[in-house]
């Protein structure tokens, strides 16, 4: 079986709610508040028409899911993809609930996500589907109370729309209402880079912490989209070697080092890395057991599992995509000496700079690129050593401590905010 079939068989939400109670057990999590956060909040299923450019009407299922909101309003993304389901967006929104709480920043976990192949969609046809799904959602959505924003096959075009449907819903604009907008509509600089410049700040702290020197450094990056992409360019920017990358077309290996640039370049005129000249071709799966320093899966969920943990021969795993490993593999990695950087932690960068997007559309402000960059590297390095502090205190891998830190500050607000009635 290949990953892709193997990624199919796993339940997302048995493995979010795996690695909680991981977490809930070693914390001796007191069983009601044990109760209440492995469950969402809230989960919404809507089914909308939209009519298409041929005049015939399709009905699409959507879903928001709100995970907690013990520590502020859902924060967590919209992902157009055919393989949407309610379980992995129950997951992914479960995972934002303990990112925003890892990275300290006062957002609860949501998600959002439409069974949609974007791209066999039309702008016009995609726009509608969008305005329809935002309509249905908006019983939910808010400044104060959800904050949709971009993920898998969505972007700051999509977010735009949002934001246009619900302003228009409410009679004036809420530009607060999703993050990850064009910077003329409210959005945030740095916001388009953030996931990617975050999980690379990781990277640098654990190469510090593991005496890596990142200048003499190989890298493969499965995943070449916004986070890959960016990813492989910065890390590049640090000094490391990319040697290979990876998207749904294919993967390309050269071990003297792939031109970001222009692999970049090519997979814009040719919608895949695949045939990049100059290297040579791979699989999906051969990318995750390339001989390298950093690994950075940057695609979906459960790429990296028991059938193929035992290959992967990087010394860091950096998930800059949410939930591509699974707890089996996790234990395999951990044995081999792999020092992973748990996706709550990784790919955190873009929550954060969301955040601050938040706050400037609240207060009608804006704020610099640098000061947007020097923000988040403030925040991901206090966490990574926040995490590892944890890690080494409690002698446990790096995920089992984000959780230890993330699930801890989550129950204390569970707590203190007690129950109601």
């Amino acid at each position: 079986m290949t990953t892709e079939q193997i990624a199919a068989t796993i339940n997302p939400w048995a493995v979010a709610q795996q690695q909680f109670d991981l977490a809930a057990e070693h914390l001796n999590l007191d069983p009601g508040t044990r109760q209440v956060l492995r469950e969402p909040r809230r989960a919404l299923t809507v089914t909308f028409p939209v009519k298409m450019d041929d005049g015939i009407v399709r009905v699409f299922t959507g879903y928001r899911v709100q995970h907690n909101l013990g520590r502020g309003p859902a924060k967590g993304g919209i992902r157009y993809h055919q393989n949407v389901s309610i379980d992995e967006v129950k997951a992914l929104a479960m995972w934002m609930t303990w990112k925003c709480a890892v990275v300290g920043i006062p957002f609860g976990g949501g998600k959002g996500g439409v069974i949609v192949d974007p791209k066999k969609l039309s702008l016009k046809e995609l726009e509608a589907l969008t305005r329809r799904f935002t309509t249905e959602i908006s019983v939910l959505i808010g400044p104060e109370r959800d904050i949709p924003a971009p993920d898998v096959n969505t972007n700051a075009q999509v977010m735009a729309w949002m934001m246009d449907t619900y302003s228009m819903h409410q009679g004036y604009t809420v530009p607060g209402v999703v993050t990850g907008k064009p910077i003329s509509l409210g959005g945030s600089e740095g916001r388009n880079e953030a996931t990617a410049r975050g999980a690379v700040y990781t990277v640098v702290d654990a190469a510090a912490h593991l005496g890596m020197d990142l200048t003499k450094a190989t890298v493969a990056v499965q995943g070449f989209g916004n986070a890959g992409s960016i990813a492989a360019r910065l890390i590049r920017d640090e000094g490391a070697t990319v040697i290979a990358v990876s998207d749904t077309g294919g993967g390309i290996l050269n071990r003297g080092g792939l031109d970001v640039d222009r692999v970049i370049g090519w997979k814009k005129e040719h919608g895949t890395v695949a045939g990049f000249p100059g290297a040579k071709a791979i699989s999906n799966d051969e990318l995750l057991a390339v001989e390298c320093e950093v690994l950075i899966p940057a695609a979906l969920e459960n790429q990296i599992s028991a059938a193929n943990a035992g290959r992967v021969k990087a010394k860091i795993v950096a998930e800059a995509a949410n939930g591509p490993t699974t707890p089996e593999a996790d234990a395999i990695l951990h044995d081999n000496g792999v020092f992973i950087i748990p996706d709550i932690l990784c790919n955190a960068g873009g929550v954060t700079v969301s955040y601050f997007e938040w706050v400037q559309d609240l207060n009608r402000d804006h704020w610099s690129e640098a000061i947007v960059n020097a923000k988040l590297k403030e925040i991901m390095d206090r966490s990574f050593g926040e995490v590892l502090a944890m890690s080494l205190l409690e002698e446990v891998n790096m995920r089992t401590a984000a959780y230890l830190v993330a699930v801890q500050r989550v129950a204390d607000a569970t707590a203190m905010r007690g129950l109601y009635p």
